[in-house]
């Protein structure tokens, strides 16, 4: 069977495939793949040599600026001067592992355990949101004493051992957990005429139920609350509630995977699950926490953390590091001391009916969803409706060679993943939405 992956194989270059690139872009492409091998993934038929970056540019080896419209990494901005400023002093001072006291750590952990609700009290810290949540789903089975997770039908939770084998969009050469189930997207197309949030409980229902009878157990219900893998699906806001008291009746572990909408992402709330009116037990952090320096984080409520942490030492050599700390301190402050949060709401808003009114006016535009800055747009068949991947995939180059960066996601990989770092002006919105309107125009006259 052909192996399929929507997140890393559907907008990504091949050499087999390449076609009017510059000797020196063929030749780094080369050199790579010589020396870093065939597991690795470039973005674009044709590759981006990115040199710089600044707020939300970013800058190629010409010289070219380009519109950010992906990188959720970056997410005050790339190279915002606070961030840098913030680690060269820390570096410059003391960077070490994890086993000796400093005042820091423990500031921002009171400080981001402070954005949270009061049953969340403790903050363990590693290096990447892989770390985070294959710690959380540890944690989750030694609270519960059981094994199985449900997941969503396109979820993307990391590349570890554990976690790996629960992200179905890794593709099917990817194994999965036996002990594993999925629940299609919160589609309210799927729920019909039922209200959403109860249908997405039942689908979460029935899969517990077959984890208790194949004798696995139920553990955990680990999920981005705007299903960012699935094709962005954060509406309506507390859709997810009904589902997460069908976890909770069954003794079962929500934990939220915040590495996509948190960090004031939608905009209406500093954290995905606030939307949804929901508590977490778990709540695990990582990409935008740093800005680019590798740091994240697992909360809990203390009760749950309790099984594992009483028992098992757990040690991250420079999880939380001094360095990183100072980062993810840079990024909390400039986030609230810049009003980010409200940038995301009002620009948002402001991109959601720009794209509403260019989907209305283009056949093959469908439907247009997302809280804040995260915004899917569903690139569709003229003809019937349903998903054109290879369509979307011209969109999304012809913005490239309009230097308009972003990607798809999805299960059909049709739809444009627009999340751009939380700098992102209505300017910015502004040039989006006259490039994409020129592509479209473009690949489809």
């Amino acid at each position: 069977m052909a192996t399929r992956s929507t997140i890393m194989d559907t907008n990504s270059f091949r050499p087999e495939t390449a076609q009017g690139l510059t000797a020196e872009t063929l030749a780094m492409t080369r050199r790579r793949a010589d020396l870093l091998g065939p597991a690795y993934r470039l973005f674009y038929r044709d590759p981006v040599h990115l040199v710089r970056g600044r707020g939300a540019y970013l800058y190629d080896a010409d010289g070219e600026r380009y519109l950010d419209v992906y990188n959720n990494v970056a997410s005050v901005g790339h190279c915002h001067p606070r961030v840098v400023d913030a680690v060269t002093r820390q570096v410059s001072t003391l960077n070490t592992h994890t086993r000796y006291l400093h005042e820091a750590v423990l500031d921002y952990a009171e400080d981001l355990l402070g954005t949270m609700p009061a049953e969340i009290g403790r903050l363990m810290l590693m290096c990447t949101g892989s770390e985070a949540n294959d710690l959380a789903v540890r944690v989750a089975q030694a609270y519960t004493g059981r094994r199985g997770v449900v997941v969503s039908a396109e979820a993307y939770h990391g590349n570890t051992a554990v976690v790996s084998r629960l992200s179905p969009a890794l593709g099917t050469a990817q194994d999965l957990a036996p002990w594993m189930r999925t629940v299609p997207e919160p589609d309210a197309r799927l729920a019909g005429d039922q209200d959403l949030g109860a249908w997405f409980a039942d689908r979460v229902a029935e899969q517990i139920a077959d984890l208790e009878r194949s004798g696995v157990g139920f553990a955990a219900f680990l999920a981005d609350s705007i299903f960012s893998s699935d094709g962005v699906f954060p509406d309506p806001a507390g859709f997810l509630a009904p589902a997460i008291e069908v976890v909770h009746r069954a003794g079962g572990v929500f934990v939220a995977d915040e590495v996509q909408p948190g960090f004031a992402r939608t905009g209406q709330a500093f954290w995905g699950f606030e939307r949804h009116g929901v508590v977490p037990d778990l709540v695990t952090t990582g990409k935008p926490m740093g800005n680019g320096i590798p740091v994240s984080g697992m909360a809990a409520r203390p009760e749950v953390l309790a099984a594992f942490a009483d028992d098992l030492p757990y040690f991250n050599t420079f999880g939380g590091n001094p360095v990183s700390v100072a980062a993810a301190q840079a990024v909390l402050d400039v986030i609230r001391e810049e009003d980010l949060q409200m940038r995301a709401d009002l620009v948002g808003s402001a991109l959601l009916a720009g794209l509403r009114d260019l989907a209305a006016q283009h056949d093959c535009l469908g439907q247009v969803r997302g809280a804040g800055l995260y915004v899917g747009l569903e690139v569709v068949s003229p003809e019937d409706g349903s998903p054109a991947r290879d369509l979307a995939l011209d969109v999304v180059e012809e913005l490239r060679a309009r230097r308009v960066l972003t990607s798809v996601c999805g299960g059909g990989g049709n739809v444009l993943k627009l999340r751009p770092p939380l700098v992102f002006s209505e300017d910015d919105a502004a040039w989006l939405l006259t490039e994409l309107e020129g592509a479209v125009r473009t690949v489809r006259p």
